[in-house]
């Protein structure tokens, strides 16, 4: 009834408006009878319709973050920056801003009237300094370049030690000097002195880095800074990376008469890699000694932690394999090293940052999977094993770190659901396990230095980002952001409630899956099925997490009538070892076959249209969608391949060898689950997209799969961005890709 009692006023309204132009409303009949009728539903329903505009464009679905929160010393207080003029002090317990600490206007008027962004600051260990960071230019996906500023707290005096750009500033622990890269060689400059000290002379561009790390440990080991301050502030230990022997990849950079030619080492799977020493640098003596690290060459040092003692620096080894770790002790004033621990296995070792060195100089936590789970262990210096702290059927995630007053360590982990995260603590004896969160979802967590209160981010798949504080036994203490005016506008719109659930692969496996149904899903009816994937070893795409933008893309599709799928099947992570390493030497054999089955099984559904079932994927899942297309040809009518890997041989040695070994060894497996091999079976609709300075997965896949494609005559669909990188955005771009992977579903599945 109600449906009627609209249309009626509406019918109402048309009449009058013909009255009053006859000529405008015949001239543009189709365009308002539309307009009408959208008009007619939004008033029925009350409900707007997404856009790409929307969430591409205007950002209507942005959710607000809680930014710069940062933890005093004393564990009482915390400073959060508002609205970029003032960074203020509150008070953890009440939530009153005690103090300014710094204004915009008065760093400016030290700047002689020329303003600084402040969002990227440190402070000294004293809390008595600034170090700001400005003007940042990305190099890579971790490394960048800035101009930095020490801005004086008590005096409000600023300084602008280096004039030009430098990587990774870094106070040392007394807030005196500074330690960076410059040109490839390691500096530090002296406030109290206004002196700069160049440490290293030989870095040179493509050859030897110093202080920093090349492209392949900045990609695959997460790290790009490569030097650390002493505890005593007297020493800094550095990388060195001679990477003359590293074969050279080249791109074209575009929008010159002459396009520039990029040119930056990286060794692709069997190649050679850097030759990496690690040294410390005495600033009392200036003198330089190499810290040894074992007469094999041909391997890799993922980290290095100063220990507690000023002397003693760890050094983490790892075999090229990637399958034994250990830990090096280090005494910087020999340059001797003994090995303390010593991890292997059958597949291979994942590094982390979760290696902490206790006061009592005598312990460390460390993480590992020595079990088939990745628990946390406590061991002595010489490497005896004191206590498993964590033990289950489950997975750590993050290590938050440890408070040695009250002996409890503090993580999160998936021990209630592979697809959720809780906050936990647990005694240095194992004993005592709390669960601090408890709402359902996913929660991730930022502590105040003596682990008394932290900021709980809290989401779920359909609820956007939370922020609250809590007390370390999980009471609120109070909301920071709840993104209220998101979730509000939310419900204006026409959303479907996105599902979690379980699909079992061939060997009767649980594998998690989340699903989207269409708006006024009707069962009796037939809808055509997206499946998004990822795949790679260890990742997640099935969470009960926020998704952003990509939430809303779904929901958009759910809106056109098409079911939005997921499912994490063999591979992935948060199942334990066993789910996760399968894969191993065999990498997208056992991937695809389980999007295959899970595809064939939805096939089945009797309100899914079995001749319209689409996959795609960015990275890893650009790969798996172009095996999905041609391996799996009888189930998948389209597929969308963004930036893919299209043959292992073109990526990077670190992570396609700790997977597949090398190419040398294990070539018939690198070669008969790469899509590249697989064109003649395409028989469906493909598209291919990548941006043509992709450093990571080099624009190289896609154009050796096209020529393969011509060479074979397969019919497809491509995009390329040029000069954008492995993610494809700035400026319009990422509006751009999203119309176009759009307009190609609607078009073609």
């Amino acid at each position: 009834m109600p449906l009627y009692s609209e249309r009626k006023t509406i019918h109402l309204h048309l009449k009058y408006y013909l009255k009053i132009d006859n000529y405008t409303v015949m001239k543009n009949k189709l365009q308002l009878t539309l307009g009408i009728i959208a008009i007619t539903f939004q008033m029925v329903l009350g409900q707007n319709t997404i856009t790409l505009e929307d969430i591409y464009g205007k950002g209507t679905f942005s959710s607000k973050g809680v930014s710069g929160f940062t933890s005093l010393n004393d564990g009482r207080y915390y400073c959060n920056l508002n609205d970029k003029q003032y960074l203020l002090k509150y008070e953890f317990a009440t939530g009153k801003c005690v103090d300014t600490l710094v204004k915009y206007q008065d760093v400016k008027d030290a700047n002689n009237g020329v303003g600084i962004d402040l969002n990227n600051f440190h402070f000294s260990e004293d809390e008595t300094r600034l170090l700001i960071g400005t003007e940042t230019e990305f190099i890579y996906r971790h490394s960048s370049r800035s101009i930095y500023y020490v801005y004086n707290i008590q005096n409000k005096k600023l300084l602008k030690p280096i004039a030009e750009k430098v990587r990774y500033a870094s106070f040392s622990p007394d807030g005196t000097k500074l330690a960076y890269v410059k040109e490839n060689d390691l500096y530090y400059y002296d406030l109290n002195r206004s002196i700069e000290a160049q440490i290293t002379k030989d870095g040179k561009v493509n050859q030897v880095i110093n202080g920093a790390t090349d492209w392949v440990y900045e990609e695959e080991f997460s790290m790009s800074k490569g030097f650390a301050w002493s505890p005593g502030g007297d020493k800094i230990a550095f990388y060195r990376f001679d990477e003359s022997k590293v074969p050279e990849y080249e791109m074209a950079l575009y929008g010159t008469l002459y396009p520039k030619q990029e040119k930056f080492k990286y060794p692709k799977a069997g190649e050679c890699n850097s030759l990496v020493n690690i040294f410390v640098y005495d600033l009392k003596t200036e003198l330089i000694a190499e810290m040894e690290t074992g007469k094999e060459t041909d391997i890799y040092l993922p980290r290095i932690q100063w220990t507690r003692d000023n002397n003693i620096l760890c050094i983490q080894r790892l075999n090229r394999l990637q399958n034994k770790l250990e830990l090096l002790l280090a005494n910087t004033q020999t340059g001797k090293s003994d090995i303390i621990y010593t991890e292997t296995n059958n597949y291979y070792v994942d590094i982390s940052d979760n290696l902490t060195f206790l006061k009592d100089g005598k312990t460390f936590l460390i993480s590992s999977e020595r079990d088939g789970f990745n628990h946390l262990y406590l061991f002595d210096m010489k490497g005896k094993m004191q206590k498993q702290l964590t033990k289950g059927n489950y997975d750590i995630d993050n290590f938050y770190g440890l408070d040695e007053k009250n002996k409890r360590v503090w993580y999160s982990s998936s021990e209630l659901s592979a697809t959720e995260r809780y906050i936990y603590s647990v005694g240095l004896n194992g004993k005592k396990k709390v669960q601090v969160t408890q709402t359902q979802g996913w929660h991730s967590a930022n502590f105040n230095s003596d682990y008394t209160y932290f900021l709980d981010a809290y989401s779920n798949i359909n609820t956007p980002p939370s922020y609250h504080l809590l007390d370390q036994n999980g009471k609120l203490i109070r909301t920071l952001e709840d993104n209220k005016a998101l979730t509000d506008k939310m419900k204006g719109y026409n959303l479907s409630q996105a599902s979690l659930s379980t699909l079992n692969n061939a060997l009767g496996q649980p594998m998690n899956m989340f699903t989207i149904l269409p708006l006024n899903f009707d069962a009796s009816k037939k809808y055509p099925v997206l499946m998004y994937v990822y795949g790679g070893p260890g990742s997640q795409t099935v969470v009960n997490r926020w998704g952003g933008g990509g939430y809303f893309w779904n929901q958009m599709l759910a809106q056109q009538g098409y079911i939005i799928v997921s499912v994490d099947g063999r591979g992935t992570g948060f199942k334990g070892e066993a789910f996760k390493k399968c894969t191993y030497l065999n990498l997208g054999k056992f991937e695809i076959e389980d999007q295959i089955y899970a595809a064939k099984q939805l096939a089945k559904l009797p309100y899914v249209d079995s001749t319209r079932i689409g996959i795609w994927g960015w990275s890893y899942g650009g790969y798996m969608a172009g095996l999905g297309i041609s391996k799996g040809n009888d189930i998948f009518k389209s597929a969308i391949s963004v930036a893919p890997v299209t043959n292992w041989r073109y990526y990077d040695n670190i992570y396609t060898e700790r997977f597949m070994r090398t190419p040398q060894e294990n070539g018939s497996n690198y070669d008969s689950n790469s899509p590249i091999n697989h064109v003649d079976k395409i028989k469906g609709n493909y598209m291919l997209i990548h941006g043509t300075a992709d450093d990571n997965v080099h624009f190289q896949n896609s154009v050796e799969m096209v020529d393969m494609m011509v060479k074979k005559g397969i019919r497809f669909d491509s995009e390329f961005y040029p000069n954008k990188n492995h993610g494809i955005s700035g400026g319009k771009t990422r509006y751009h890709l999203y119309d176009r992977m759009t307009r190609f579903i609607l078009e073609k599945l």
